[in-house]
């Protein structure tokens, strides 16, 4: 009992910490830089109509700041928001309960908005173009419709499997707005500014190394700083400069291209067991025992970016760059 109080409070203790490094607004949001001027501009129009924000999309790999934007979003608009995923939505009942709690111009943000089920988002549909739900009242004989008004609010659904997002759903999006793998100065900035709300003293080559392994991720960038931050007061008197964040980052196993066991797993197996590939992404999962989602969302936008595999109408294949990196002989097939 007492482990499980410990392992709560701990919990608690990091989702106050996350929510503290994320910023609060457009201007402190560092990044992405064409999507927060276009949210800028849509925004200020909205508020000059005293109307709510168009319906929004926002798509990309994880980590990259969905729902921090969404929360943005709803500050900048000067209304409340509520936060879910497509996950928990398990019954039209259970969405028709939370659209009817929302006040004018609120902000939902749909969280995995991909795994809405099929009935709930026929719920959706309506309720996004003309604010009403329809819910049906008994069975069989006895069943009846009752159509309910909603307040006009704003949808704001993230995805990072946005293929599988169904088009009418996809349609009723007024805003759609990809999110790219962020560049390293862009995380370098995020970095000192992370260390500076955390109250961490890191220098700027300290921050450059922390940033260039972190994936292109904002989020990987903030735990990496943390952990570099534990080896720093344990072993280097508590400032980061470049030595203390190689030193710690090598220890972590996040080498210079900001690769994990994962990454060097899926390369080196394509490339050990199945010649460089190509190699299926079914196929490829079940050798590395990972889900083929988790493959395809997280890991290969990275690989895939920095010129580390090649995806082909045949499958995955390693480049002679991942081959020079992992320090093996690249051989033509």
């Amino acid at each position: 009992m007492r482990d499980s109080i410990i392992t709560t409070e701990s919990k608690l203790e990091e989702e106050t910490l996350e929510r503290s490094l994320r910023p609060r607004s457009l201007n402190e949001y560092i990044g992405q830089d064409k999507v927060k001027k276009n949210l800028q501009v849509f925004i200020e129009a909205a508020k000059k109509r005293k109307e709510p924000l168009d319906h929004v999309l926002l798509y990309g790999p994880p980590g990259l700041g969905k729902t921090t934007l969404a929360t943005i979003v709803a500050e900048e608009m000067g209304v409340n928001i509520k936060i879910t995923s497509g996950p928990a939505i398990e019954k039209p009942g259970e969405l028709a309960a939370i659209l009817s709690q929302l006040s004018p111009n609120d902000v939902l943000f749909i969280d995995e908005i991909h795994r809405l089920s099929k009935q709930v988002e026929e719920v959706l549909y309506p309720a996004m173009e003309d604010f009403v739900i329809d819910i049906i009242i008994g069975k069989g004989e006895q069943s009846k419709s009752i159509r309910l008004e909603l307040p006009k609010f704003t949808l704001i659904g993230a995805t990072t499997r946005a293929g599988m997002l169904s088009a009418p759903l996809r349609d009723r999006f007024g805003v759609v707005n990809r999110l790219d793998l962020y560049s390293v100065v862009d995380l370098m900035s995020i970095v000192i500014r992370s260390a500076k709300v955390l109250g961490i003293e890191v220098d700027d080559e300290g921050a450059l190394e922390i940033a260039k392994r972190s994936r292109g991720t904002p989020r990987l960038a903030n735990r990496l700083l943390k952990r570099v931050r534990d080896f720093a007061e344990v072993e280097h008197q508590g400032k980061i400069d470049y030595n203390v964040a190689k030193s710690a980052l090598d220890k972590l196993d996040v080498d210079s291209f900001g690769l994990d066991d994962t990454d060097r797993n899926i390369l080196l197996t394509i490339i050990n067991n199945f010649g460089g590939g190509p190699v299926g992404l079914d196929v490829l999962a079940a050798a590395i025992g990972e889900d083929s989602g988790t493959i395809e969302d997280v890991y290969e936008p990275y690989l895939i970016k920095n010129g580390l595999i090649n995806r082909t109408p045949r499958g995955r294949v390693v480049t002679e760059k991942a081959y020079k990196h992992l320090k093996l002989d690249y051989l033509l097939s």
